[in-house]
C-alpha cells in the first residue's frame, strides 16, 4: 500500500528545495498509485495545493507558534506542518482528526516524536482558535492571503489596482478547467462533442475559439482513447488564439522559433491542412522529441524539426511568408497551471528583455516582403509585450502593426494587440503582436 501523503511530502520537498517542477514526478507516481488500484487525486490536491499555498500557510503557521523559533525551522519540517494545515484549510472531504493524526504520524515516522509533537501542537493550536489576521498593508496582505511574492502582487497593484489584483490572484488559486483544441483533420465540433456525451463527460464549446472545447473532468479526458488516437490536443484557448492571429494560409513557408511544448506548431500545421511546409525550432532534443510524438498522433506530415539553438539556425535568408516568435518570457499568464511559477519568479528580466529584443530582430531576418512576423508571449508584464514591439516598430520602419482585431473577436485585443487577462476572461494571460513586412 503506498501511503500518499509520504510521496506528496517527498514531490513538494523537492519542488521547493530544488526549483524544479512537479509535473512529471506527479505523473510517475500516479501511474504506480493506480497499479494498485488507488486513487491518485489526492496526490496532485496536496502537491499543487501546498506548492500554490505556501506563503499562505507558512503565515498562518507562524502565528500558531513562536514566530522567531518558526522562522528558523528546517524547511522539510515546515513542509509537514503546510500538509496538515492545507487539509484543515482547503480539504473539505477529509476529517479534522484525519488531517491531523495522519501528518502526525508521517511527522514521528520520518523525524522522530519531537518533530510529531511540534507539528501536533501547530495543527491543534490552529484548531482551537481559526481567528486568522492579514495584515493591514495591500501589498502584504494580498502576498500571504494568496499566497504570491510580494514583488509581483506590488507590481500588479501599480498595473491594476487592489480590486483587479485580487480579482487576479483568485483566478490563479482556482482549480484550472482543461481546454482542448479539436483536430479538425480527423474530426469536427459537433462529432466529438457527441462523443464525450455518450462518456458522460460534459464538455462546452470556448467563446474565445470555434476549435476548442472546456471540461472540469480533466483526468477523464486525458485518459481516453480519442486523446491517444489524435482527436483533439491540450492547448489553452489563449494559445490557440495566437494562431488564429497569425492566420496561417495553405501552402505557406512558416518558421516556429521556440516552439516547445509544441501547442502551437502544431496548431498551425491542422490550420495548413498538412500543405506548404513548418519549420519548427527548439533548442532542447527531448521537447523536440515530444513535439515530434505529437505530431505522430496527430498525424501532422508538413512540419520539419530541428533540435537547435534558434539564434544558430540557418542559412539566414527572406523566404518565409510568417514567422512565429513565442520567446521564453517571466510567465505571470500561466500561474494557474503551473503553480511552482510563481516562486519561480527571481528570473532575470534583464536578461529576458535582451533575449526577447535579440529574437525580434533575427526572426524579422527570415521573413519575406508581405510576411507577417507574430511576437508572442504568455506573460501580462508590459516590458516584454507593448514595449517590446514599440521598440522593434521604432528601429524597423519597414514593419508595421496589424490590428488583432482583423483575425480574432475584439473584446480579447487591446490597442492593436491580443491580449487577455485572465480576470476578464477566464483563460490564461496571453499577448501576441502581428506585424507585417511592407518594404
Amino acid at each position: 500500500m503506498i501511503n500518499i501523503r509520504h510521496e506528496a511530502y517527498k514531490i513538494v520537498v523537492k519542488v521547493l528545495s530544488k526549483n524544479v517542477f512537479s509535473d512529471k514526478m506527479l505523473h510517475q507516481m500516479s501511474k504506480k498509485i493506480q497499479a494498485v488500484n488507488e486513487n491518485a487525486d489526492l496526490l496532485y490536491v496536496l502537491v499543487k495545493g501546498i506548492i500554490k499555498m505556501q506563503n499562505n500557510l507558512d503565515y498562518i503557521a507562524s502565528l500558531y507558534t513562536d514566530p522567531q523559533k518558526y522562522a528558523t525551522t528546517n524547511k522539510k519540517i515546515k513542509v509537514l506542518v503546510y500538509m496538515g494545515l492545507y487539509q484543515l484549510l482547503y480539504c473539505d472531504n477529509i476529517p479534522e482528526y484525519a488531517a491531523v493524526n495522519e501528518t502526525v504520524t508521517l511527522a514521528k515516522k520520518l523525524y522522530g516524536d519531537k518533530v510529531g509533537n511540534f507539528i501536533n501542537a501547530v495543527l491543534r493550536s490552529y484548531l482551537r482558535s481559526k481567528k486568522i489576521n492579514y495584515p493591514q498593508n495591500p501589498a502584504e496582505r494580498l502576498s500571504v492571503e494568496y499566497s504570491f511574492p510580494k514583488s509581483i502582487i506590488e507590481k500588479w497593484l501599480e498595473y491594476w489596482g487592489a480590486e483587479k489584483t485580487e480579482m487576479l490572484c483568485m483566478y490563479f488559486n482556482d482549480v484550472p478547467k482543461l481546454h482542448i483544441r479539436i483536430n479538425f483533420l480527423a474530426t469536427n465540433r459537433k462529432r466529438l462533442m457527441k462523443y464525450f456525451e455518450r462518456r458522460n463527460i460534459k464538455v462546452y464549446p470556448s467563446e474565445a475559439s470555434n476549435n476548442i472545447l472546456v471540461t472540469e473532468q480533466v483526468r477523464e479526458v486525458l485518459n481516453e482513447v480519442a486523446f491517444l488516437e489524435g482527436y483533439y490536443s491540450v492547448q489553452d484557448a489563449s494559445s490557440a488564439l495566437v494562431v488564429e492571429l497569425m492566420n496561417p494560409r495553405m501552402n505557406e513557408s512558416i518558421i516556429d522559433f521556440f516552439a516547445a511544448p509544441g501547442g502551437k506548431a502544431t496548431y498551425i500545421s491542422e490550420l495548413m491542412a498538412n500543405t506548404g511546409e513548418l519549420i519548427t525550432i527548439d533548442k532542447y532534443p527531448n521537447k523536440i522529441k515530444k513535439i515530434k510524438q505529437a505530431m505522430e498522433r496527430l498525424q501532422i506530415t508538413n512540419m520539419k524539426l530541428h533540435a537547435v539553438d534558434a539564434f544558430q539556425f540557418g542559412p539566414v535568408a527572406p523566404a518565409y511568408d510568417r514567422v512565429l516568435l513565442d520567446v521564453p518570457c517571466s510567465g505571470w499568464g500561466v500561474l494557474q497551471k503551473k503553480s511552482e511559477i510563481r516562486w519561480q519568479l527571481n528570473q532575470d528580466i534583464p536578461k529576458l528583455l535582451k533575449l526577447q529584443e535579440n529574437a525580434l530582430k533575427m526572426g524579422a531576418s527570415f521573413l519575406k516582403e508581405g510576411g507577417y512576423l507574430i511576437y508572442s508571449t504568455c506573460t501580462l508584464n508590459n516590458e516584454e509585450n507593448e514595449k517590446q514591439v514599440e521598440n522593434f516598430l521604432g528601429r524597423n520602419p519597414s514593419f508595421e502593426l496589424i490590428p488583432a482585431e482583423e483575425d480574432i473577436p475584439i473584446i480579447y485585443t487591446e490597442n492593436g494587440y491580443l491580449k487577455t487577462l485572465p480576470f476578464e476572461h477566464n483563460l490564461d494571460g496571453a499577448f501576441a503582436a502581428k506585424m507585417k513586412k511592407v518594404g
